[in-house]
């Protein structure tokens, strides 16, 4: 593989893991539940709607 092509299959993981992580968050919040995450060296528990409104 040239380095182009590598560029852009790794652009593609990065476009799908970021997907999965909107569903993910979008479920979280339709079914009220929290997502659990690693923040500032803690895990914490936090609801899905903190973590969208960061993203936007």
């Amino acid at each position: 593989m040239s380095d182009r092509e590598v560029f852009e299959m790794q652009k593609k993981i990065d476009k799908g893991i970021l997907l999965a992580q909107e569903r993910m968050l979008e479920r979280s919040r339709l079914f009220q539940s929290t997502v659990v995450v690693a923040r500032g060296g803690q895990v914490v528990e936090v609801k899905p709607e903190e973590l969208l409104s960061s993203r936007r």
